[in-house]
């Protein structure tokens, strides 16, 4: 493991923001034993280890020099698209900008008679993008800003380069199932979701941490994580039950 994804493994269960409970349901509908919520970064010192993973993955990929943008979707994505400029800026000198979009478009102000979806006027003709996220699972929010995005280079008559999609935790599922009332199949595998985005898109997805060793190495490491709202270690039943739930709904990963 790269020393950024040892700590983003280690702030995940410190943070609370990975937890097991019964009942949890995914926003696509299907049950999971786990959630990854990095909502729950709410200090000032997990927001910054948080973007100073990203700033290290950039770096190590040299996408510090490739990227002019890191654009979050509203609103996790948001606050760490932020985070990361900022460790960019204080670890290399790099002074990217960053952007987010809105819910409803501005309409006032100087954006009177616009319509602009998005909020700091970063995203400029030609600058070279990245989309930053916090959890990869149906990869739906990612394909959501894409198509702001593209009606915004319309309105404006301008041309962004999206250089692909980064994301802190990758759930390493596939993609849910519905039957013909729209109705989630629960236990029905779907397509690899990130293979899926890409193909659609054209764009690569680069994980941060994949979900299988964000718990192989909390279990070796002993670190306590939420179980039922209460802080304990993960064991061989609670690994049991990731390995069976991805036997159903996960996507083959490379080692």
């Amino acid at each position: 493991m790269r020393p950024y994804q040892q700590r983003l493994a280690g702030l995940l269960a410190e943070s609370g923001a990975l937890f097991f409970r019964d009942g949890l349901r995914l926003k696509d509908g299907r049950p999971t034993p786990y959630f990854v919520n990095l909502g729950v970064f709410r200090t000032g010192r997990l927001a910054l280890e948080l973007g100073r993973c990203f700033a290290e993955w950039m770096v190590e990929r040299g996408l510090h020099r490739e990227v002019d943008v890191l654009l979050g979707p509203s609103y996790k994505g948001s606050a760490i698209a932020q985070a990361a400029a900022i460790a960019l800026y204080e670890r290399q000198g790099a002074d990217l900008a960053f952007d987010y979009d809105r819910k409803e478009a501005k309409t006032h102000g100087e954006a009177s008679g616009q319509g602009n979806m998005f909020v700091t006027g970063a995203l400029t003709d030609g600058a070279r993008v990245l989309i930053i996220d916090d959890v990869g699972t149906s990869m739906a929010t990612k394909v959501d800003l894409l198509d702001k995005l593209k009606a915004d280079e319309e309105r404006r008559g301008i041309k962004l380069d999206i250089k692909g999609v980064a994301l802190a935790v990758d759930r390493e599922q596939t993609q849910a199932v519905y039957d013909g009332q729209g109705r989630v199949v629960e236990g029905a595998r779907g397509a690899d979701a990130l293979a899926a985005f890409t193909a659609g898109t054209g764009l690569p997805v680069w994980p941060l941490l994949g979900i299988r060793t964000a718990m192989s190495a909390l279990l070796e490491s002993g670190a306590p994580v939420m179980v039922g709202g209460e802080r304990r270690p993960l064991d061989e039943n609670l690994m049991a039950r990731v390995r069976d739930y991805l036997a159903v709904y996960g996507r083959e990963v490379l080692a």
